[in-house]
């Protein structure tokens, strides 16, 4: 072989050799933050995680291949050091569960990419500028508009035609409360239904609250989406029917337990959707330019046992729009 040729295919076989080396080489391994507003072996929260990994690995992001997910739980109002503690193991992209974990999150970073969930008002919690144009680093799934209150409100006056009184029960810090209780100031009187705002943080408010509450004839109760509701749903389930309260929940699992019926978003899709979102922010896309989105499934559940514990009959046209009846 001459000089000159044996130079040329060196030349190329070394120019080819670092080609061959980045396509041999392991795909990095991104990494997804989960702040999530629950207690660890909360069960509904695991499904809620199962289906935010299936949908992610439906886009070709495999837990132990190419992602590594780091979840922290707050069971309770302890989000600033979990925030901090999870921002520290430098995400890629975090999943916040809740209006109060993204408050968190943002509190700590304005540039880390955030996608949110079971967030009722973002615009008014300053985690975006528009529902079309976030604008920062935060965007995500809408949970429900202030107007699925009238959808509550009039399910219990179906249900309990003598209805004057609904106690709207949450904690301010753990939900958008006034998000609700405005627009249910508004669509109450409509209905003959007097609003009772009612504040709790703790079981024993939610107790005091519900036994005071009690006190007077012709109540009910309206669950809004709220972590410290949920946290104690089996004692409001339980109070509820003590004292042959109607209640109307957000959510599928409150009827489950024991709840008389519910309305609001699939939540197992929610997820899905979250997933989408965080899968394009790997992928390069911005927060900022990710419209939020809305939820694209609604469940109605009906407990006809525990309607007849109460003494209530279910209406047929309620009964038709149920996508689940528990006898």
């Amino acid at each position: 072989m001459k000089r000159r040729e044996f130079i040329t295919l060196f030349a190329g076989a070394a120019a080819a050799w670092p080609i061959a080396a980045r396509a041999q080489s392991p795909e990095r391994v991104r990494r997804i933050g989960v702040l999530a507003s629950s207690a660890g072996d909360d069960p509904e929260m695991t499904a809620r995680l199962a289906a935010f990994r299936q949908r992610l690995e439906k886009r070709g992001w495999f837990e132990g291949r190419n992602v590594h997910i780091e979840i922290r739980f707050a069971a309770a109002e302890n989000y600033a050091p979990l925030a901090k503690e999870l921002l520290g193991t430098r995400p890629d992209v975090i999943l916040a569960h809740t209006t109060p974990a993204a408050a968190a999150l943002q509190r700590e970073s304005r540039t880390t990419p955030i996608v949110f969930v079971n967030v009722s008002d973002p615009i008014g919690s300053g985690f975006i500028t528009s529902l079309a144009r976030p604008g920062g680093n935060l965007t995500g799934v809408l949970l429900y508009e202030a107007g699925i209150v009238g959808k509550w409100l009039a399910m219990l006056k179906e249900i309990a035609p003598r209805l004057e009184r609904v106690a709207l029960v949450a904690n301010p810090k753990t939900t958008a409360y006034e998000h609700f209780v405005q627009a249910a100031k508004t669509i109450a009187p409509s209905l003959g239904i007097k609003l009772v705002p009612t504040l709790v943080t703790t079981a024993d408010d939610i107790k005091h609250a519900t036994d005071t509450f009690a006190a007077e004839a012709n109540g009910g109760l309206l669950l809004p989406p709220d972590g410290t509701t949920i946290l104690h749903r089996d004692l409001i389930v339980a109070l509820a029917a003590q004292h042959r309260l109607p209640a109307v929940y957000s959510f599928l699992f409150f009827v489950a337990a024991g709840g008389l019926m519910s309305y609001g978003a699939d939540r197992a899709d929610i997820f899905g959707l979250a997933a989408s979102y965080v899968d394009r922010i790997l992928r390069g896309d911005k927060p900022a330019d990710l419209p939020v989105q809305t939820p694209t499934k609604f469940e109605t559940s009906v407990n006809l046992k525990t309607a007849k514990a109460l003494g209530l009959t279910v209406p047929p046209g309620l009964l038709v729009a149920a996508d689940e009846v528990i006898e």
